[in-house]
């Protein structure tokens, strides 16, 4: 069992004890800390955070001691009960609140939970925040409101309904065109709150679906990670009914995979791409991705006459930097949109609806789209790390090894090569070391991969 503090939040598996795993002693720990945080660093009256959580088992019970935890230190919350990422980031904004925490642990599978902190732009935090929430958890400097001073609890079920309707709006959201073009496609909510929100959108934008696991039990039919290994359900609905694509989503709805008519995968990757290809068709411009993305994105970007620019992989860096060269789009590899017209954050609603409106432009089928951006194949691998291996000194090795390469060091070691690169790098989730490589073929890449692992561990036990 597991308990990871970052500056990015906390998360953990449930149960077990205190400090070890997420349970709710370290829950209200880590929102007293961030309540304390956000006090301290307002001249609002009164303070107001808002709270919304994917549907995990664990979410309902963590809501609760998140909840109740900030109004013992006198802060309201907006509590929007079920919702998604981008929906808390974007109500943030729309309540004029002070902050905001989601409650969702991604990805990860059922017995994960987490506490996703937010600043008042609906942003996450910045390392310096973090490390100072990290350091009111550790000395438990809080103090906590009297009776008369306690906050309050609004409960807002509009939420949904506003991101929904600021997705209608955005002005490269081609509405009336995907009310014509009769999509027909199935979706995959994992029994989380995209089985709430992706068939609202879709009904707004008068397209026909066929839900899969879109009831918000919290029992995730399958990994909740969007791999094609985990997909075998939706591959088999898209071809029986016939479907246009598939669309899937992680729990919290900020990850977005598309799959072809024939079952196949169009690729996380390539979700970006796609998505890049048409913005920039409307509003020439530079893009953004993180150091382990597809070079597609760059390949997309410069045809159309931009620059592309890499950040440190996580959520945060990217919309630095996407702000820094003002980027018309940006996001993450693993599905994750950032159309700053809408708000800066990973956004799969967002992402839906451009590839819906690019998708009427091209009329062509989702298979030949994706045989029609750059062909690029990654492969993934992860060492798990023990007591014994020095993680900095490892990659500090690799990184003098092949220096004759100029490799990127802002988030561990990347090496690009003529027609490959591969990426090192210690994760921010779990206690492993991430290998990211991408070649012209798979074998290729899986071959890189495995090559570099394995150099990794031969360093690690020198």
């Amino acid at each position: 069992m597991t308990l990871i503090k970052s500056i990015s939040g906390i998360r953990g598996t449930i149960g077990g004890k205190p400090e070890d795993n997420l349970t709710p002693i370290d829950a209200v720990k880590f929102a007293a800390a961030y309540g304390s945080y956000i006090l301290a660093n307002t001249q609002a009256t009164p303070v107001k955070i808002v709270i919304g959580r994917d549907a995990r088992l664990s979410g309902s019970m963590i809501q609760s001691l998140v909840v109740n935890t900030l109004v013992g230190l006198g802060i309201d919350v907006i509590d929007l009960d079920l919702s998604t990422t981008p929906t808390v980031e974007m109500a943030v904004v729309e309540q004029q609140a002070q902050g905001g925490i989601i409650l969702t642990a991604s990805h990860n599978p059922k017995e994960w939970n987490a506490l996703k902190l937010l600043n008042e732009k609906g942003e996450f935090l910045d390392a310096a925040a973090g490390a100072e929430i990290l350091r009111l958890v550790e000395t438990a400097a809080f103090y906590f409101a009297n009776v008369d001073n306690l906050g309050h609890v609004t409960r807002v079920d509009t939420a949904i309904a506003s991101h929904i309707e600021a997705v209608l709006n955005h002005p490269l959201v081609q509405v009336d065109a995907i009310k014509n073009a009769n999509f027909n496609v199935v979706v995959d909510g994992v029994n989380s709150t995209g089985g709430i929100a992706i068939p609202a959108l879709l009904a707004a934008l008068g397209v026909n679906y066929h839900p899969l696991y879109c009831e918000p039990t919290g029992h995730f039919p399958h990994n909740p990670e969007p791999l094609k290994e985990h997909l075998g359900d939706l591959a088999k609905v898209v071809v029986e009914k016939g479907a246009d694509f598939g669309i899937v989503v992680d729990p919290d709805v900020d990850r977005l995979a598309f799959m072809d008519e024939t079952g196949e995968m169009f690729g996380e990757e390539y979700t970006l791409v796609a998505c890049a290809d048409y913005v920039l068709s409307k509003t020439p411009g530079n893009t953004v991705s993180n150091l382990s993305s597809t070079r597609a994105l760059r390949d997309v970007t410069e045809a159309a006459g931009g620059e592309y620019f890499a950040s440190a992989v996580g959520e945060v860096n990217v919309v630095a930097k996407m702000k820094e060269k003002k980027a018309v789009i940006g996001g993450e590899g693993n599905g994750g949109i950032i159309d700053p017209q809408l708000h800066y954050g990973r956004d799969a609603l967002i992402g839906i609806a451009l590839f819906l409106s690019l998708l009427t432009e091209r009329k062509c089928a989702v298979s030949v789209l994706r045989a029609s951006y750059p062909q690029y194949f990654m492969g993934k691998g992860k060492i798990a790390l023990t007591p014994e291996i020095d993680v900095d000194a490892v990659l500090k090795a690799m990184e003098e090894r092949y220096k004759s390469h100029q490799p990127l060091t802002i988030d561990g070691v990347k090496i690009d090569f003529d027609s490959s690169w591969v990426h090192l790098r210690k994760s921010n989730t779990e206690p492993i070391i991430r290998v990211y490589t991408e070649a012209n073929s798979q074998a290729t890449a899986d071959a890189l991969c495995q090559r570099f692992s394995d150099e990794l561990l031969l360093i690690a036990r020198q």
